[in-house]
C-alpha cells in the first residue's frame, strides 16, 4: 500500500493568519477543517515514511522516533525546511535528506547537520526509487532552485508541483506524456493578482491543468486571500475533475 498524504496546504502565513479577521481566517478559527499548515506532504510505502518538506509545526509530535525514514525537499526556503533545525539534534540514526543541488542550503544546516545527511543532491528528470516508488525530480520556476516530483507506484502516478510560477514547457510535455492520475499544483493567488511572484494565481493554475490534462487536478499552497475568494466563487470549479486540496487529504497510489 502506497499513500500520499498532504500534511499542509497553506502558504508561509498559513490559515488562520495570526491577527487576521478576514472571513477565511475567521472560518478556520471556528472550524479546524479549514485550517492550513505550511505546504508539505508524506509518502508512505511498505510501512515507511518519506517526508516531503519539513515545516510542520508539530512534526516531532506527528512522527515518533524512527517513523521518518527519509526526507525529500522541494527547495531550501525557510518555510519548507524550518523543522529540520530542530530535527537535526535528535537522538536517532542518520536520516537521509534528498533534494535539489542547492549548495547554499538554508542558514547553517549544511555546516551543522546533526543526524541529517544532506549528501543526496538529485538531478532533474533523473529518477530514483524509494520503497518501490519511482520518483522523478522536475524543475520548477521559483526564486530558489526548486523541484517538483512525479511519484509512480506502477499503478498510479501523482505529480506534486510546488513552489512554482507557471511550469517549464518541457515539464508540461513530460506530465502530459505520462498520463498523470493526480496533479497537485501550487496556487497561491486569486485571479485579481495580474502579475504574481513565485507562485501561481488561479487562472495560471487552471491553464496548466488544461495543458497537462491529468485525471484529477488539485491546488495547494493556498493563501487566506485565495480562500476568501473561493468562498465567494464556489461555482468557479465547474469541472468535477478539479478540487481545492485540504490538510490531511490522502491519495492512494496502489488502487
Amino acid at each position: 500500500m502506497a499513500t500520499f498524504k498532504l500534511l499542509g496546504t497553506g502558504n508561509a502565513a498559513m490559515c488562520p493568519v495570526y491577527g487576521c479577521e478576514c472571513k477565511a481566517c475567521s472560518r478556520a478559527l471556528e472550524d479546524r477543517h479549514y485550517r492550513r499548515n505550511k505546504t508539505s506532504a508524506c509518502l508512505t510505502s511498505n510501512g515507511k515514511n518519506l517526508l516531503i518538506d519539513a515545516n510542520h509545526h508539530n512534526l516531532m509530535d506527528i512522527f515518533s522516533k524512527g517513523d521518518i525514514d527519509s526526507i525529500l525537499l522541494t527547495h531550501y526556503h525557510m518555510d519548507h525546511v524550518q523543522s529540520l533545525f530542530d530535527l537535526r539534534w535528535s537522538v536517532h540514526n542518520t536520516i537521509n535528506v534528498y533534494g535539489p543541488p542547492d549548495i547554499k542550503g538554508c542558514d547553517d544546516l549544511f555546516k551543522h547537520p546533526g543526524i541529517l545527511n544532506f549528501d543526496n543532491f538529485l538531478e532533474e528528470y533523473k529518477p530514483f526509487y524509494w520503497e518501490g516508488i519511482k520518483i522523478t525530480p522536475l524543475p520548477m520556476i521559483h526564486s530558489k532552485i526548486t523541484y517538483g516530483y512525479l511519484f509512480d507506484s506502477g499503478k498510479k502516478k501523482l505529480a506534486y508541483l510546488t513552489d512554482t510560477l507557471n511550469l517549464p514547457t518541457k515539464v508540461i510535455s513530460f506530465i502530459k506524456q505520462n498520463k498523470i492520475d493526480f496533479m497537485i499544483l501550487d496556487c497561491n493567488f486569486p485571479p485579481a493578482v495580474n502579475q504574481p511572484r513565485n507562485h501561481n494565481n488561479i487562472d495560471i493554475a487552471i491553464d496548466l491543468d488544461n495543458k497537462c490534462n491529468p485525471k484529477l487536478f488539485g491546488i495547494t499552497h493556498i493563501s487566506h486571500q485565495l480562500d476568501c475568494w473561493l468562498m465567494d466563487e464556489q461555482n468557479y470549479y465547474t469541472n468535477k475533475r478539479r478540487f481545492v486540496a485540504y490538510d490531511e487529504q490522502e491519495f492512494f497510489l496502489n488502487d
